[in-house]
C-alpha cells in the first residue's frame, strides 16, 4: 500500500497545483517515506517544490520531548535553512506571522486514532487558521493504526481543550484526512482543504487491522508510542495519565501496562479477578497478565510496582472487533474503587495547562466516567446505557466522511 506522502512524491501530476506556490510542512519524527526518509528531506529534494517553512506539533518536528507539557522552541533547520515553527511552545495556534510564511501547508502526521492525541487538535487549529488567512491545507493521509472500531462517550460541550478537539468519542475510527473533512464540515470552515488519499489501505484486514503490519516500519509518532500494541491499548491506557497509577512511562512498554507499589494497596492479581467478575465481556479480545515493573522515571520512579499488562499482539488472543480498551481501563478503575473506596486514584495536577478541572475529566471530555467509577451503586450496565447511544450516534455521523 502507499501512504499519501509516497503518492505525492511519486506522482508529478498530484504536485502540479503546488507549482510556484510557497510550501510549508507540518510533521513529526514518524513522518517518513516507505524507505524511511523524513518527509521534510524527501519534499525538499523535489526540484518542482519550494519549501519555505516547517511546523512541529507536540514533541517536535524531528526530536523527542519525552513528557507532556515539555515545550519545543522555534529554530532554523540546519540542513534546509528554513524556519521551523513550534506549535507546542510559546503558542498552540499558528500566529499571523507563521501563516504568512507559506501558501500551502502539507500535513503529514501519523495519528493513533484516539481523541486525546494532540495532533488532532493541532490539525483543527491549522485548518481554522488557514480559513482565516486564505491558505490551503493538504493532508497527506496515513493509516489509523487502531482501525475502524468506535468506543467512548462523546466530548460534552464546554469541555473542548488541547486534548479534546471536538465532540468525538475516545476511539473515533478515522484517518487524519477523514478528520480534516469532518472538521471542515462541522466547523463550517471556508478553507481550501485537500486530502491526498492512501492507496490500498484495508483497515479491517488481518493481522494489522489498520496498520500495514509486515509492509511498513513502525516509527514512534511520540516517544511513548513504541509499537502497534501500544496504539491498540492507548484509548484506554491514556486515561492513566489522570490517575496516580503508573502508565508504564519509564519502562520499555509504556501505555501497555499499569500499576502501583503494593504499599499503596494496589494488588494486580486481585484486581484482574475482580474485573473478570464485574464485567467479563469488557475484557474480550485480549489477555491480561499480572506483572512487576520498576519505572526509571515518572510516577513511582525507582519503586517496584505490581501491575497488569494488556496483551494484544498474539493473533490467537487478539480480537480486533471485541477488544474495548476504554471500557477495560474504566473497569480497572471501578474494580480498584470497589476494593479500596479510599484509594487516592484521581491525580489533581495541572494537565495540558488546565488548572481548574481534574485531568481525568479533561481526558474524557466530561466528568461522567469519573462519576460512574466513584458511584458505588452504578453497574456496568448503567455505564453501557450511557455510552452506547453516543457510539451509535458517532457511527452514523462519521459515515459521510469515510474515504476508504
Amino acid at each position: 500500500m502507499k501512504f499519501g506522502l509516497d503518492r505525492l512524491l511519486e506522482d508529478p501530476a498530484l504536485r502540479r497545483p503546488l507549482a510556484g506556490r510557497r510550501i510549508a510542512l507540518l510533521a513529526h519524527p514518524a513522518s517518513v517515506t516507505r524507505d524511511l526518509t523524513h518527509s521534510l528531506d524527501a519534499l525538499a529534494a523535489l526540484p518542482d517544490l519550494k519549501l519555505t517553512a516547517a511546523f512541529g506539533p507536540q514533541h517536535g518536528l524531528r526530536g523527542d520531548k519525552q513528557d507532556n507539557m515539555v515545550e519545543s522552541p522555534d529554530y532554523v533547520d540546519p540542513r534546509h535553512g528554513i524556519p521551523v515553527f513550534s506549535l507546542y511552545g510559546e503558542v498552540r495556534r499558528p500566529t499571523a506571522a507563521m501563516m504568512d510564511s507559506f501558501d500551502v501547508l502539507l500535513v503529514d502526521l501519523q495519528d493513533l486514532g484516539c481523541r486525546i492525541y494532540t495532533f488532532i487538535t493541532t490539525l483543527r487549529y491549522v485548518l481554522e487558521a488557514a480559513a482565516r488567512h486564505g491558505k490551503s491545507v493538504w493532508v497527506l493521509d496515513r493509516p489509523n493504526p487502531a482501525g475502524r472500531p468506535v468506543e467512548g462517550l462523546l466530548l460534552r460541550p464546554g469541555w473542548e481543550s488541547f486534548v479534546g478537539a471536538g465532540p468525538l468519542p475516545m476511539r473515533h475510527g478515522l484517518t487524519m484526512g477523514e478528520l480534516a473533512r469532518w472538521f471542515v464540515a462541522t466547523l463550517k470552515l471556508d478553507v481550501d482543504c485537500r486530502v491526498i488519499e492512501m492507496e490500498g489501505w484495508q483497515p479491517d484486514a488481518a493481522p494489522g487491522y489498520g496498520w500495514p503490519l509486515g509492509e511498513r516500519s513502525w516509527i514512534n509518532p511520540s516517544p511513548n508510542a513504541p509499537n502497534l500494541s501500544m496504539a491498540r491499548a492507548y484509548a484506554g491506557t491514556v486515561m492513566l495519565e489522570g490517575t496516580t497509577l503508573s502508565e508504564g512511562r519509564g519502562t520499555t512498554r509504556p501505555l501497555e501496562l499499569f500499576g502501583a507499589p503494593p504499599a499503596t494497596g494496589f494488588d494486580a492479581r486481585a484486581l484482574i479477578a475482580d474485573m473478570q467478575a464485574l464485567a467479563p465481556v469488557w475484557l474480550a479480545g485480549c489477555v491480561l497478565r499480572e506483572c512487576w515493573f520498576e519505572p526509571t522515571f515518572h510516577k513511582h520512579a525507582g519503586q517496584l510496582c505490581h501491575g497488569v499488562q494488556i496483551h494484544v499482539e498474539d493473533p490467537r488472543h487478539y480480537g480486533h472487533a471485541a477488544f474495548r480498551p476504554w471500557r477495560l481501563q474504566t473497569l480497572a478503575f471501578k474494580a480498584l474503587r470497589r476494593q479500596r473506596p479510599d484509594y487516592p486514584l484521581w491525580r489533581d495536577f495541572p494537565y495540558e495547562y488546565e488548572n481548574d478541572r481534574l485531568a481525568i475529566d479533561l481526558i474524557n471530555g466530561s466528568p461522567l466516567l469519573r462519576e460512574w467509577v466513584d458511584d458505588a451503586a452504578a453497574t456496568p450496565a448503567d455505564f453501557d446505557a450511557l455510552v452506547l447511544p453516543d457510539e451509535a450516534a458517532w457511527e452514523a455521523e462519521r459515515g459521510p466522511f469515510l474515504l476508504y
